[in-house]
């Protein structure tokens, strides 16, 4: 196998597909737009999925990437080999051009020509087939096509080779999955890539979306056929170069010596102190990169923010068990700023903001947690049963910012329980809101691209050009939120608009959409967009072609879609709420169609 760094690594990939006719695209924001179902990017097709539904992509339909992607379900586990909360996706897709019959010569190409991995050490899963859909044996044809032996080759049912709807309906299809056999005795008779015995490690995944879901369940075979793929680049460098862990890749080396340089503790010295390297590690690495996203957040008490100060947070207390100095965390992050800087740019941009916001938050949550640590041993010592109550839980949070996660943490190392349920309900009447509904969203779906929510796309569109109008240009925007039943938008102000502030950018709206004007898209370079007067906030992530939308005079603006065809659409917009979002920021609430 190919011994290779993380750099190489990307350049392989993106030559290869470059060398097939694929557009390489810039990878997109951390923080998903008009999405409200997940609070992060969470894997490469994430951004896509409006042109895997049908909308037309600037860039053609054979694209390529490296995005940069964060998943926080498992962040318990991160401390281990294998796990990270941040990570870099690898990915190509077909959105109606070439399928299964190229795609799956091209990744037994990649895999043992340019990665260089025997084709003795593959094994690939497929669709096993239901009731619902065929099994896939053309793909299972064309692995042996490739020289994949039939006992390389497993039938696996949907939990294990199948990808969506994204939501309840739409498309759908199934997947093949390779995997690397470390040659490890199986562990039963059965043993396939579907077992955690780890004898296969999965390396890529091809998705075939062929099928349509219908709303009564019923899956019918689609004209236009798109092809998604993944390949994890931590993952991958592990492999190839016969690592045990992720930690000893070339991307989190130099972190974790200057780690050890600063504690003064050595990594593999103890599982304590490997552990919490690693943790120290990953959660900066992430909190740098969140910050210094192009929509960069800010460590707060929800959703995104209520995410990444649990993960700064959780780095401070592990840093202390190795004896990391104070200050820390944000000399860690300056190692990765200047390790990926010439990849993601907005890194050395916002680095300032990155070291900054990481300071303060450390300093913030070192000032109490020490004393935290004394009433939580206070409280184990003094409780006459094996569980803290959820009000205990909740005045721990209150007074020395412990995150409900933490307490539960600390308590499962001293073999306690926590009720959190009592802890939710008291954070909730003292808070009004609660974390909770945050957490929901990591286990929803992707984006809605319903009728509606263009609509309230569309929406967006107009209250954009609207503030700018009334606020006179200093109301650019910061984010969006776009569920069904109505649009959330965050837009860069420094004061409480005034009631008539909100009603006059109210009845500039209403304007247009009684004008029932065309919504006119047109695709251009970046250059030509600007030059036409459309705003576009984070230009680095469009590429060399765009999609603007223009609405006659009033608005013109560089986005993905979808939006409706006509401001008419919309019937009506009215302003519900209108409130501080974060220092700087203000967010306003509306619905249409009233």
């Amino acid at each position: 196998m190919k011994k290779i760094n993380s750099k190489e690594l990307r350049a392989l990939w993106c030559d290869f597909y470059k060398e097939r006719g694929h557009k390489i695209i810039p990878s997109a924001s951390l923080i998903p737009e008009n999405d409200p179902t997940v609070l992060f990017t969470t894997a490469g097709m994430h951004p896509l999925v409006p042109y895997l539904l049908g909308e037309k992509h600037p860039m053609g339909n054979r694209l390529a990437d490296v995005q940069v992607c964060v998943r926080t379900g498992d962040i318990d586990e991160v401390g281990d080999a294998s796990h990270c909360t941040f990570f870099e996706m690898l990915g190509n897709w077909s959105l109606g051009d070439y399928f299964r019959e190229e795609m799956i010569p091209w990744s037994f190409e990649f895999l043992t020509k340019v990665l260089e991995i025997p084709v003795e050490k593959l094994a690939v899963s497929v669709f096993a087939g239901d009731e619902d859909c065929k099994r896939d044996d053309e793909s299972a044809e064309l692995w042996k096509k490739m020289g994949i032996t039939e006992d390389r080759i497993f039938f696996l049912p949907k939990e294990n080779n199948w990808w969506g709807p994204a939501g309840v309906t739409g498309p759908c299809g199934p997947d093949t999955e390779m995997f690397i056999d470390t040659g490890k005795p199986k562990c039963s008779e059965n043993c396939s890539p579907a077992c955690d015995c780890g004898k296969y490690l999965e390396i890529w995944n091809d998705v075939f979306m062929q099928y349509n879901k219908r709303a009564d369940g019923t899956f019918e075979i689609m004209e236009h056929k798109n092809v998604d793929t993944g390949m994890g680049l931590e993952r991958t460098l592990c492999i190839l170069n016969g690592y045990g862990s992720v930690y000893e890749t070339d991307l989190f080396r130099p972190a974790v010596s200057l780690i050890e340089k600063l504690s003064g503790h050595k990594y593999g010295e103890s599982d304590e102190v490997t552990k919490a390297i690693r943790i120290i590690a990953d959660h900066v690495r992430t909190s740098a990169f969140l910050i210094g996203d192009p929509k960069g957040i800010v460590p707060g008490n929800v959703d995104q923010g209520y995410i990444l100060r649990r993960l700064i947070r959780r780095a401070v207390r592990f840093g202390r068990i190795i004896d990391l100095p104070e200050r820390s965390l944000s000399k860690i992050a300056e190692q990765y700023i200047s390790q990926y800087g010439d990849v993601y740019g907005y890194l050395l941009t916002n680095k300032d903001r990155i070291l900054s916001e990481l300071d303060k938050e450390e300093v913030r949550f070192s000032n109490t947690l020490q004393q935290g640590l004394k009433e939580f041993e206070k409280v184990i010592t003094h409780i006459p049963t094996k569980t803290i109550s959820g009000k205990t839980a909740f005045r721990l949070y209150d007074t020395y910012g412990f995150p409900i996660e933490m307490t539960v943490e600390l308590a499962r190392e001293q073999g306690f329980d926590v009720d959190e349920a009592g802890y939710a309900e008291a954070f909730k009447e003292h808070q009004k809101k609660s974390q909770a509904g945050a957490e929901q969203k990591f286990h929803g779906g992707l984006a809605d691209n319903s009728e509606e929510t263009a609509k309230l796309h569309t929406a967006t569109h107009l209250l954009h050009a609207a503030l700018m109008k009334v606020l006179k240009g200093e109301a650019r925007q910061r984010g969006s939120n776009i569920t069904a039943e109505r649009l959330r938008f965050d837009f860069g102000f420094d004061r409480a608009m005034t009631k008539e502030e909100i009603q006059e950018v109210e009845d500039l709206v209403n304007e247009q959409i009684e004008k029932k004007i065309p919504v006119v898209c047109e695709e251009m370079t970046v250059d030509e967009a600007k030059a036409q007067g459309a705003i576009g906030i984070f230009d680095s992530k469009y590429g060399e072609k765009v999609k603007v939308y223009t609405i006659g005079d009033f608005s013109k603006e560089i986005c993905g879609g979808p939006h409706a065809a006509n401001t008419g659409d919309l019937k009506s917009f009215k302003i519900v709420k209108e409130q501080s979002s974060s220092a700087g920021v203000r967010r306003i609430k509306a619905v249409i169609g009233q």
